[in-house]
């Protein structure tokens, strides 16, 4: 029997823990409700979280997925660190978004299971007009959001070669970045040309690309329950459409 029928097979089934190969396909088939740990965090398009409701990207896609394959979800927001710790201790079922290379040392010897890609971002450096094309050199003080590595800086900011400050907000750290009290922004490229839209300031900054920034995709991921990150693929590979559409919508493409 192919996954898909024995999915359609176990929802006529009553609601008990049906086991295959030692997995239960009841927390996959069936409504149950799926935590969902989110960034506690304004970061549009991608996600956001703003009078305790997630939105963005990653809520559109995950209810999405959802409401398609008849799970209930209940997103809870935590500070980034915080977050992270919930993943390893199995307090939410599923995290978004995650990529391997986060917190790694804390992820050590644990069994997280990642999803396939969901969407490529590019996190990098935005100046102040003038600045772009000044060189690496140019960059002593680098800004970014609290909770945030800005992995393509590391050894620099590790040797003291370039001091990192920690921002709370996004906002916060755009308008340090405006103001010249950081010499660059570290952040996603997507998030930061749209927050700069809203607060009216498009051209205030730009996406220096000759300055180190990381190119990767975010991901799901759990550690407790590896059956729901088989079904969110099968899902994505199945309506590849419906996903591509909901990244145009978002203008989450990168080309």
């Amino acid at each position: 029997m192919k996954y898909a029928d024995l999915k359609s097979f176990v929802k006529l089934l009553p609601i008990h823990a049906v086991l295959v190969g030692g997995v239960s396909l009841s927390s996959v088939a069936l409504a149950d409700t799926v935590i969902v740990g989110v960034e506690d965090l304004t970061y549009y398009p991608h996600y956001t979280m703003e009078g305790g409701e997630y939105g963005g990207f990653g809520r559109a896609l995950l209810d999405a997925w959802a409401s398609d394959n008849g799970h209930t979800l209940k997103y809870e927001a935590y500070p980034i660190k915080r977050l992270m710790e919930n993943l390893v201790e199995g307090t939410v079922d599923i995290k978004y978004p995650d990529n391997a290379y986060w917190s790694a040392d804390l992820k050590d010897g644990k069994p997280v299971v990642y999803s396939d890609k969901v969407v490529e971002y590019i996190d990098g450096v935005s100046v102040t007009p003038g600045n772009v094309g000044k060189g690496m050199g140019s960059v002593k003080k680098l800004g970014t959001v609290r909770g945030f590595t800005p992995w393509s800086w590391i050894d620099l900011t590790s040797s003291g070669a370039v001091e990192l400050s920690e921002v709370k907000s996004l906002d916060g750290l755009i308008k340090q970045a405006i103001n010249n009290r950081i010499d660059a922004a570290y952040a996603n490229v997507a998030v930061i040309q749209h927050q700069l839209g809203e607060m009216g300031q498009p051209n205030a900054l730009s996406f220096d690309p000759d300055l180190k920034h990381t190119r990767d995709y975010y991901y799901a991921s759990t550690t407790t329950k590896p059956e729901l990150i088989a079904d969110f693929n099968s899902w994505m590979s199945e309506n590849a459409d419906k996903v591509a559409e909901l990244k145009a919508e978002y203008k989450v493409n990168l080309d």
